[in-house]
């Protein structure tokens, strides 16, 4: 049996997931890339630079420095020097950015949950394991460029 190819079925739902995020984001006064940073920071703080940051979530580092500088302006992130490299600043969630980061996700996976009763029960939790480990994969490094080997 044919299937579709991944990014055909993927991007169309990728996007209707964000297009369905913003109101969510909105309503904690939250946009796209600042939520994507208080999850950032709650995988691993601090993250060492913003440069790292910028690396780890897929952002131009000269981008992220206004939604970092919005962030600790209103208490949701610290920022420290670095012991080590005080040219490097330690970037960290306050209590009430990991708060808000919490509530915003649970708004957001509760949406997702309605999408999700769209699938048997039984295929729910493999489904999300396995977007799981696709998410973690390096795309790069096992499909290439795209052009074939020779």
């Amino acid at each position: 049996m044919e299937r579709p190819d991944l990014a055909a079925m993927i991007v169309p739902l990728g996007r209707a997931l964000t297009a369905a995020e913003r109101p969510v984001l909105h309503a904690h006064d939250l946009t796209m890339w600042a939520y994507v940073v208080l999850l950032a920071l709650g995988e691993e703080s601090p993250v060492r630079s913003q440069n790292a940051l910028a690396q780890a979530i897929g952002a131009d580092k000269t981008r992220i420095i206004g939604v970092l500088d919005d962030l600790q302006a209103r208490g949701l992130i610290a920022r420290r020097p670095d012991p080590d490299d005080r040219r490097t600043r330690l970037l960290s969630l306050t209590p009430v950015g990991r708060r808000l980061r919490d509530t915003a996700q649970a708004d957001i996976q509760r949406q997702e949950d309605r999408l999700l009763a769209h699938l048997p029960e039984a295929d729910r939790e493999p489904f999300l394991r396995s977007l799981q480990a696709l998410a973690a994969v390096r795309i790069e490094e096992h499909l290439g460029s795209g052009r074939p080997r020779r």
